[in-house]
């Protein structure tokens, strides 16, 4: 009995504390919010200012109502003079309240939109500093999900918040106040019923707040998967996978679904369950003032003035209690959008880095050690001493962590111990940009930006001129199939497009490294997508480049380095072997193993 009783009160003690966790980041997202807003303080005011007119003049209504009302004593007794008066009033009483509401809504719709513009920007600002490690692990569907879906409904929740919250409020305080001067007793009697209202919508906005979390998962979830389908489509259709993705898609559908509901069913159950509490009180004031009607004790008028603020009254908290429901949703999608902006950044800059002019290419591992994952050791105590000038090769089988080496010259990820160094220097102690503009980069995934032909070889050098372009794409032998393009140079192609072929698509982008021409290479498979008469071509092509420069080349095709300075050997993360290619093959180890499986 002791024991199941001890268990009841640690279960009931861990429900507390994660509901008080609950609640207290939600309010650090709401600070977090209103932080945000605080660049936008005039128009917040201006919003507050319009919604006291919008109120004062919808609040006046009423009286001029009930004072007309008040004008007709019987029938052949009629101030007509007075009622055509106050019909003046208010025609323009509520022409000048459609009008402050229309600006108000510009206004929110301004805050709300740029607030998210903001929020989108620093999110993508933040991106380009993310170390890949965090991006080799997030699937883009779902990056893509926080930045447009889930950056879209915190726009709406806002809006909706900033539309109906002020004036609400507003309009709640105005209310009691105009009450507080036709009746007391009356009054007092809708404040006693107010706080039914309020603990029913705040009981339902508590439990809609984890099931909105939990929808905006499962979509960016849903999001990651039809991104992934779609770029892969061919492979998907040659292993006739369609079944299984459209399995996964429609339990992914199915939780979707199943969890839209129930946040829609819950946050549904605000407005019905506040508008029965509202009506309630519209029946209470009724009847008591209808009593005090026939006491004598208020007019007529001032009765049809009362019930009208009663409804008054009541409608804000309906609003509002909607309002509190897409905040629930709101906040659940910003919750998202922060953590991505919240994630820690690759390694800052060092106070003392310097900007590095144009390197010589002397580059030395010196006793490196790096792994992807404590548990996982790769490069242990590697030292490398590669002079100005030469071409090294790097080679060895599948994994063994070839492209781990040239990630670690490029700094996309730094060594745990030892260092890197170019001319002497600690590739930390200089900037990344400078870095990466001495060293010119091709690999086997090739990338192509939404734009011409011209623009995606330019990108290598910016300032380039056309005659430049051209002859970059000469050296690279693309400026033949450039030419047959529709449109040439200025034809605009996709990452998608199938104006150009896999190779051809290579073949752009070692134009774009023979425009640029920095004084470090690196050639990941650079041709492995070429055929073997182009790639003849592009290899004279390279010689000639590589003339002066220092260059990393990796190949599986050992035939493309045998005129390489020096080969490096690498082994499960280690380098096993180095030297000249006819060295090495006389050592008649690793490498001549490898080399005569390859031909033999």
């Amino acid at each position: 009995m002791f024991i199941k009783k001890s268990m009841t009160h640690n279960f009931n003690m861990g429900c507390r504390r994660m509901s008080d966790k609950k609640r207290n980041n939600q309010w650090a997202i709401v600070k977090r919010v209103m932080s945000d807003l605080r660049h936008y303080q005039k128009w917040i005011v201006l919003t507050i200012l319009l919604s006291g007119v919008t109120v004062v003049l919808t609040l006046l209504v009423p009286i001029l109502i009930g004072k007309a009302i008040d004008f007709i004593e019987g029938a052949g007794n009629v101030n007509f003079h007075g009622i055509t008066k106050l019909l003046m009033i208010i025609g323009g009483s509520v022409l000048i309240t459609s009008l402050a509401q229309w600006i108000m809504n510009i206004t929110n719709n301004r805050i709300a939109y740029e607030v998210i513009e903001d929020i989108r920007n620093r999110a993508m600002v933040h991106i380009q500093k993310l170390p890949l490690s965090y991006l080799d692990k997030q699937t883009t569907g779902d990056i893509v999900s926080r930045m447009i879906s889930d950056a879209d409904q915190f726009a709406d929740g806002l809006l909706l918040g900033f539309t109906q919250l002020f004036t609400g409020v507003l309009t709640i305080a105005g209310t009691l106040l105009f009450m507080f001067r036709i009746h007391v007793g009356i009054t007092i009697v809708v404040i006693i019923m107010t706080p039914l209202s309020m603990f029913a919508a705040g009981f339902i906005a508590k439990k809609t707040y984890a099931l909105f979390r939990r929808q905006a998962q499962i979509r960016a979830a849903q999001t990651a998967m039809i991104n992934e389908t779609i770029s892969h489509q061919k492979v998907v259709q040659a292993f006739g996978h369609e079944q299984q993705v459209m399995t996964e898609f429609d339990e992914l559908n199915a939780e979707l679904s199943d969890a839209a509901c129930k946040a829609t069913f819950y946050s549904s159950l605000t407005n019905p369950c506040t508008r029965f509490i509202n009506a309630l009180v519209y029946a209470v004031v009724g009847m008591y003032g209808a009593m005090s009607a026939m006491s004598g004790t208020i007019s007529v008028g001032q009765l049809s003035c009362f019930l009208s603020y009663a409804n008054q009254y009541t409608k804000p908290f309906n609003e509002i209690s909607g309002v509190i429901t897409e905040l629930q949703n709101a906040l659940a999608c910003a919750e998202r959008i922060y953590s991505l902006i919240d994630t820690e950044q690759e390694i800052p800059e060092q106070p003392e880095a310097v900007v590095m002019k144009k390197a010589d290419g002397a580059l030395a591992f010196d006793d490196i050690s790096f792994s992807y994952s404590p548990e996982r050791p790769l490069i242990s105590h590697c030292s490398i001493d590669v002079k100005p000038g030469q071409r090294v090769a790097i080679v060895g089988p599948t994994g063994c962590g070839k492209t781990t080496l040239i990630n670690l010259i490029m700094r996309f990820y730094d060594v745990q111990s030892g260092a890197v160094r170019v001319d002497g220097t600690d590739i930390r102690n200089v900037t990344r940009e400078s870095l990466r503009s001495n060293i010119g980069m091709i690999l086997q995934e090739t990338w192509l930006k939404s734009c011409s032909v011209k623009e995606n070889i330019r990108m290598g050098k910016p300032d380039a001129t056309d005659e430049e372009v051209i002859a970059a794409a000469k050296s690279a032998h693309a400026h033949s199939f450039i030419k047959r393009l529709p449109q040439g140079y200025d034809t605009v192609i996709s990452e998608k497009s199938g104006a150009v072929s896999q190779g051809q698509r290579q073949l752009l982008c070692i134009a774009r490294l023979m425009l640029a021409l920095p004084p470090m290479l690196i050639l990941d498979e650079a041709t492995s997508s070429i055929d073997t008469r182009t790639e003849m071509k592009i290899q004279s092509a390279f010689l000639q480049m590589m003339k002066g420069r220092t260059s990393f080349i990796v190949a599986h095709r050992l035939s493309t380095i045998r005129e390489a300075d020096l080969i490096l050997v690498m082994k499960e993360g280690q380098i096993v072997e180095q030297g000249s290619h006819k060295a090495l093959l006389e050592q008649d180890g690793f490498y001549a193993s490898l080399y005569h499986n390859q031909f033999s």
